[in-house]
């Protein structure tokens, strides 16, 4: 045997081991970060915390988790802003803190409707401190996110709002056939609709048997409510947002007047309440109103919206077969705003997302339709030009408590014979208090009212909308059996009608 070879075996071996390491190597995926012990411990509680959640039933059926980010909610406003998110980093952090709020918000309610008990479970000492947990976890787990780009890509893609329609519920039900019989329901129902409309147009106010329900906060003047508006601040993403001062003497201003057909004390407005039934029971004792601020996007603006909805007792039958009567009946009622506070469009819908209807000031024009036989705008009239702070006077049928006509008030006074109703913010009805002394959403986790159930939900499902005609929470409500539509689609009003005058 050679010296030669001898000597080269000892370099073979090296190599070869040295090839070895290097093939590993590549063939070895590089570890991911550590992360901090606090982040870890923070994904590890909050996931505690869902458990818990989900096992007591209490999940807060409003904004959409984030899959992958459990510290995250997004709405559809939030959602339609996850590509201008990346561009910048002030609106990132904006952007980040609009997802954490909503999901702050929602624990918190969530926390409260949980049993004393799982708080040492979660090693707090009190629903306050879980809450400031949820706060503290949130800044973490944000910070991480926002410190690793894959991530932030991955929140951009995820941060959506599922649909309320159910592909699996249409395919069962025939979907492109059945919807031809749907929508000649839809035209029928609106023909009657639009005569109702103009009967009463002409009919002359006081009308008898029908009673006014006012705010008493008094109105503001055009010129204050237009430097209210556009004083109000905007975030980087271009979204109002007024202070809680700001935003009550908005909602006061332009407080609808109400005048509701009053056949029985199922017209009669009131506020929800926990009683013994199945279903919240409504105080016609205290005549309420509930009140939010929205946003819809037209264009590169970001508009405020007023939303303010009345809830009645129940949908009385009208024969005894009526497949449309239960138990809770509602009215949402939404002012699009201008720049400079006028009123650009009236829309509403029942508690249910049913009926959604549109009426528009000449600042408003309808598009045509993209396709046939779908529900697109119901347009039953027009509302004139309105100032600044000017408030509507809506009508409500008895019964089915349709909007039958609605026109700018010229008083501006309350009148002697009107019912003063108060202002109370609807996110109340995501906590209240049960007899026991506890506290309850007055919805389940999948956004529908308990107890509210309506028979046309078994005719109406192949229209792929669960439980139709039920009373559904704010962020729930699909609007159209034929086509998809969301009340709170950030792009809705836009995608229906131009805006003539920009400001």
């Amino acid at each position: 045997m050679s010296l030669s070879y001898l000597l080269a075996r000892p370099i073979r071996a090296v190599v070869g081991v040295a090839l070895l390491l290097i093939l590993g190597a590549c063939a070895t995926p590089a570890r991911a970060p550590v992360e901090p012990v606090a982040v870890a411990e923070c994904r590890r509680w909050l996931e505690r915390l869902d458990g818990h959640v989900d096992a007591q039933a209490v999940r807060d059926g409003g904004a959409a988790p984030v899959p992958g980010f459990r510290f995250l909610r997004v709405d559809r406003l939030l959602a339609s802003f996850r590509d201008e998110a990346g561009h910048g980093d002030a609106r990132w952090r904006d952007w980040g803190a609009g997802l954490l709020a909503l999901d702050a918000q929602a624990r918190a309610l969530e926390i409260d409707h949980l049993p004393p008990w799982v708080m040492a479970s979660l090693a707090v000492p009190d629903p306050a401190a879980a809450k400031a947990r949820v706060r503290d976890c949130g800044a973490r787990l944000w910070a991480a996110t926002s410190a690793d780009a894959t991530q932030r890509e991955r929140l951009q893609a995820t941060a959506r709002v599922p649909d309320d329609y159910s592909a699996l519920m249409r395919t069962l039900g025939l979907y492109p056939l059945s919807r031809r019989p749907f929508f000649g329901g839809v035209e029928r129902e609106q023909r009657h609709w639009q005569a109702r409309w103009a009967a009463l147009a002409a009919v002359p106010d006081p009308m008898p048997g029908w009673v006014r329900y006012q705010n008493t906060a008094s109105p503001l003047g055009a010129a204050e409510v237009g430097a209210l508006v556009r004083a109000v601040p905007r975030d980087a993403l271009g979204i109002p947002q007024p202070d809680e001062a700001t935003a009550q003497r908005l909602l006061q201003a332009h407080a609808p007047v109400l005048d509701i057909e009053t056949r029985g004390d199922f017209d009669r407005p009131g506020a929800l309440r926990w009683t013994q039934g199945p279903a919240p029971d409504v105080n016609t004792r205290e005549p309420v109103v509930y009140q939010r601020i929205a946003h819809t996007r037209h264009g590169d603006q970001t508009l405020m919206q007023l939303v303010y909805s009345v809830w009645f007792s129940e949908r009385p039958a009208r024969s005894g077969l009526d497949l449309l009567a239960g138990r809770i009946d509602a009215v949402v009622l939404r002012l699009t705003l201008s720049g400079d506070g006028r009123v650009l469009m009236l829309d509403s819908i029942h508690g249910c997302g049913c009926y959604h209807l549109f009426v528009p000031t000449p600042s408003m024009a309808l598009k045509p339709p993209p396709e046939a036989r779908t529900e697109w705008a119901f347009v039953p009239a027009t509302l004139p030009a309105m100032a600044a702070g000017q408030r509507l006077r809506v009508r409500l049928s008895s019964a089915d408590h349709q909007v039958v006509g609605a026109q700018p008030d010229g008083g501006g006074s309350v009148r002697v014979d009107a019912v003063p109703y108060t202002l109370t913010d609807e996110d109340g009805l995501r906590s209240l208090p049960t007899p026991d002394g506890g506290r309850r959403s007055a919805f389940w986790s999948h956004g529908i009212m308990p107890g509210t159930e309506r028979g046309e939900r078994a005719l109406f499902w192949p229209m792929g909308i669960a439980s139709p005609g039920a009373m559904r929470q704010w962020g729930r409500h699909p609007t159209a059996f034929v086509g998809r539509r969301h009340f709170d689609d950030a792009r809705l009003l836009e995608q229906r009608f131009e805006l003539l005058d920009k400001p």
